[in-house]
């Protein structure tokens, strides 16, 4: 199965010097870049570990939305540690426009196939890829707010921020809520579905893409894309996981993820 993977964002938190974060020279200096995916834990780059993780769960094609600039990521792919158990393409983003514009970045990879959709800066459970990758159908997984703060390395405060999931009586997404407010938390019940934005899209999510207007942040959002093919008619399942996700935003975050991931077996 193919797999796209958005890793154009400018870094602009990873960046921002923290004198209190314990980072290696190396670390630094990729974190200097802005470039997350490249930073080295636990003696590889992270998206090592993502890309390792995809292919447990079975995909065999990934294509990462880089920039223009990102050259050392082409470069570690495609000449320092080529991957056997993947092809890895790319795709271009000119400009970081959104997370529905980079994805749109990506239609000519994807074609007419449905394909799994993910961050470069996080590190996702195999399981939980596993079981989108065999649901055969366009769907999610909703990670539940508590179990994900117990887990993860993200604070409860962060993920308080996070777009959150409305499932319907048939198990399928009825919307998906971006940075709600204090009564839009309420009004989804007692148990808080979280969207790490992991997803099996089908080929009709780029017509909603292209289709998209610049939101109240001047960015072409990819929740905006998501929320309108469902009202489309598009049903995406709901897979709910009470597993954590590994987050890399930060310079504060490169030793907890270090040792969450140290003993992981990477295979490319």
């Amino acid at each position: 199965m193919k797999a796209v993977i958005l890793a154009r964002g400018l870094g602009t938190r990873m960046r921002a010097a923290d004198d209190d974060a314990p980072v290696t020279a190396d670390q630094d200096a990729a974190a200097s870049t802005g470039v997350k995916a490249l930073v080295p834990v636990a003696g590889r780059p992270f998206l090592d570990y993502v890309l390792s993780a995809l292919a447990d769960a079975g995909c065999s094609e990934v294509c990462l939305v880089i920039g223009p600039e990102h050259d050392a990521v082409r470069r570690h792919y495609d000449v320092e540690a080529p991957p056997r158990r993947l092809r890895v393409r790319y795709a271009i983003q000119d400009q970081p426009l959104g997370t529905g514009h980079a994805l749109l970045s990506a239609r000519d990879f994807a074609a007419a196939d449905e394909f799994l959709m993910l961050n470069s800066d996080n590190y996702y459970p195999v399981a939980d890829l596993r079981r989108l990758v065999e649901l055969g159908q366009p769907g999610t997984v909703l990670f539940e707010a508590a179990a994900l703060a117990a887990r993860s390395n993200i604070e409860p405060s962060r993920i308080l921020a996070f777009a959150l999931g409305r499932v319907g009586a048939d198990g399928a997404l009825e919307t998906l809520v971006e940075k709600p407010d204090p009564a839009a938390v309420a009004a989804l019940g007692d148990v808080r579905l979280v969207s790490m934005n992991v997803w099996r899209f089908p080929p009709a999510i780029f017509d909603a893409c292209r289709e998209l207007k610049p939101s109240i942040r001047g960015e072409l959002e990819l929740t905006d894309a998501i929320n309108a093919t469902i009202a489309a008619g598009v049903r995406y399942r709901v897979l709910t996981s009470e597993a954590g996700v590994l987050d890399l935003s930060r310079r504060a975050d490169i030793a907890s993820v270090h040792r969450s991931l140290s003993d992981v077996v990477v295979d490319l």
